[in-house]
């Protein structure tokens, strides 16, 4: 159950009556992720809006993914909160469910010295029942795992590798003298993981991969390969899907996107909402670009 290549946190759907779980659309989703040559899949992240679940459809989501993909790839579970003995909590439900690993967060909000990150993560590793990959997404969380911190962790039998989200080619550098057998480093920015595949990363963590996943795999196949003009072309092509995605915050864009390929609604959960009739026209152009849709099949 390694974990390489293109690994997509996937969006949830939810139903556009009453926003419940859209398991159909769901099974769709990961159905386009395996046929697209995704190599795992993380359930109830940030991308799957896993801070609007309530903890019975956070079960029944894990459930259902853990169930309709068999074993076929590895599948992962956003389990990381704010407090260690609710992650603990989450992480023990998420393997009651039948996932692979936890995708532990760095815990957001109440910004944990590096120390305090340090005693989270073994605990949770300790008690949790799953192998843990870190992920450090600053941007988000308003703290910052640091290498050393990430060094310490590493050497935990069931830390077993890093999400990394920081864009700076010195971080990824800095982790990557890190990575061993047992503790993998991902890329967690879809703008600059060609860099890091490139540079050593065993894969990337993609929002960008729910819309793309062929185009997302190849490019991961090529970065695996050491083909670098092959992995330059394949991103080339990919970027003005990166720059799409961030024009409203993740996963707005992405639900929109997913909608236009006919899986699932663009319904989010308040206080996100869908986005904005202004960038429509481009979305549309952008996916006709990529042969993800026909100019005939484009709606509004």
């Amino acid at each position: 159950m390694a974990l390489t290549g293109s690994i997509c946190a996937l969006a949830t759907p939810f139903a556009l009556r009453d926003e419940a779980l859209d398991l159909d659309a769901c099974a769709r989703l990961i159905d386009y992720q395996l046929a697209g040559g995704t190599r795992a899949i993380v359930m109830a992240g940030s991308t799957g809006e896993a801070a609007a679940l309530d903890e019975r459809e956070y079960s029944t989501l894990l459930e259902f993914a853990v169930a309709h993909i068999a074993g076929r790839v590895p599948v992962l579970a956003g389990s990381g909160l704010s407090a260690t003995r609710k992650t603990i909590a989450q992480t023990q439900r998420a393997r009651a469910s039948g996932v692979d690993f936890a995708l532990v967060v760095a815990p957001p909000y109440v910004r944990p010295t590096q120390e305090g990150l340090y005693r989270h993560f073994c605990e949770v590793a300790d008690h949790g029942g799953l192998p843990v990959v870190l992920y450090n997404v600053p941007s988000r969380t308003s703290c910052d795992l640091l290498p050393e911190t990430v060094a310490r962790l590493a050497v935990h039998g069931n830390i077993v590798g890093i999400k990394e989200a920081r864009a700076e080619p010195e971080r990824m550098r800095a982790l990557l003298n890190i990575a061993n057998a047992d503790f993998r480093i991902l890329s967690g920015d879809d703008p600059t993981a060609m860099r890091a595949m490139l540079g050593g990363a065993a894969g990337v963590i993609s929002v960008a991969a729910n819309v793309a996943p062929a185009h997302f795999s190849a490019l991961c196949e090529r970065c695996a390969a050491g083909d670098a003009p092959g992995a330059e072309s394949a991103d080339r092509a990919l970027q003005p899907l990166y720059e799409f995605l961030g024009v409203e915050p993740n996963p707005i864009p992405v639900k929109w996107c997913l909608s236009q390929l006919g899986i699932g609604g663009p319904q989010l959960r308040l206080p996100l909402v869908p986005l904005s009739q202004a960038h429509h026209a481009r979305g549309r152009e952008l996916l006709i670009r990529l042969g993800l849709i026909e100019a005939t099949r484009a709606v509004s």
